[in-house]
């Protein structure tokens, strides 16, 4: 039986210790002896829900992964995020072998050491994950205080400055890649996986009639969409076709992915469901993004993405991190009606 778990955020007074002192969590931190810096572009909004999303990233600290960590701690910062997101390829080129396993000191705990790093990470799964013990990533949530993944699919749901909640629920995806069956060597323990029984437990997750719940969004590895190199190969289309429709039916607000090593923004015309693809988080794969049918936005730039909701107004930047510093690439903001 897959978890579902409710997280009810309270704070500890009525006002925030920054709200007291008029001013923004950036500045209140600053003043208090934090030694980040800010990013231009990037505003608090009073009363705000926020988290930060990244993907793709475990490489022992090279490539840009470093970069992204120094800037990623400073956003969360900025927003004072809630909680951080993964969307997979925690580890690379293959998953951890137990939880004893020293990729979790040299690409994760010696990593992202800001101290506002130091919250709740929620995990989901990528194919590189599969080249190691998954039950590992799993167990070491009961090691880590910080690192969240229950099973290999789970739902949690968060209270935010207004009442309402925001469900989000975390797939794994990799079961649903048909190529990866080709070599089950490589991928192991997929042909395990019941596929059929992870789809009802979805439906029924997105069919849940909570009036207490405005706003949803779904987490897995695998992009519905991509321009990018994997744009045209069959594994995306049959991903797309198995829940593009799904999600549309069912008024999903956001479907957060990676697996392409850039950034992109995407919303098909026709599509409700509109897909953030965050995969550069350590590698990036410069000149092979692009652009398909719906692409509103792409980079092949290394860096995250940050999420804000205030009441019916959804936020996201793209923010760029390398050793420069950070830059905010784009910012969409999407209102429901």
């Amino acid at each position: 039986m897959k978890y579902t778990f409710f997280t009810a955020l309270m704070l500890s007074c009525s006002v925030s210790a920054f709200a007291q002192h008029n001013m923004t969590p950036f500045e209140y931190e600053k003043q208090t002896g934090y030694s980040g810096k800010n990013i231009t572009g990037l505003n608090y909004q009073e009363d705000s829900f926020n988290f930060i999303v990244l993907g793709d990233f475990g490489r022992v600290g090279d490539y840009y992964q470093r970069d992204v960590a120094r800037e990623m701690g400073q956003a969360t910062i900025v927003l004072d995020a809630s909680f951080i997101v993964s969307v997979g390829d925690n580890f690379y080129p293959d998953g951890v072998e137990s939880t004893q396993d020293y990729h979790w000191i040299s690409s994760f705990e010696e990593i992202y050491k800001d101290p506002s790093l130091y919250r709740a990470w929620y995990v989901a799964l990528g194919n590189h994950d599969y080249r190691g013990n998954v039950q590992a990533q799993i167990d070491y949530s009961k090691v880590s205080r910080r690192w969240n993944m229950p099973d290999r699919y789970y739902s949690k749901k968060f209270k935010m400055e207004n009442g309402k909640l925001l469900k989000m629920i975390v797939m794994d995806t990799n079961p649903y890649i048909e190529s990866y069956y080709k070599t089950p060597e490589k991928y192991l323990n997929l042909a395990e996986q019941d596929t059929a029984a992870q789809r009802t437990w979805l439906t029924k997750e997105l069919a849940e009639n909570d009036p207490n719940v405005s706003w949803t969004v779904v987490v897995g590895h695998h992009p519905l969409y991509s321009g990018g190199p994997r744009k045209d190969i069959m594994d995306t289309k049959r991903f797309e076709q198995q829940f593009a429709d799904l999600f549309d039916k069912y008024k999903v607000d956001a479907y957060i992915c990676g697996h392409e090593h850039d950034q992109q923004v995407i919303k098909p015309k026709g599509r409700y469901t509109t897909q953030y693809l965050t995969g550069s988080a350590s590698e990036v794969r410069r000149g092979e993004t692009g652009k398909r049918e719906g692409t509103i936005f792409s980079a092949g730039e290394p860096g995250f993405m940050t999420f804000s909701i205030l009441d019916n107004k959804l936020t996201v930047h793209v923010i760029k991190a390398d050793s420069n510093g950070n830059e905010v690439l784009y910012k969409h903001q999407h209102t429901k009606k």
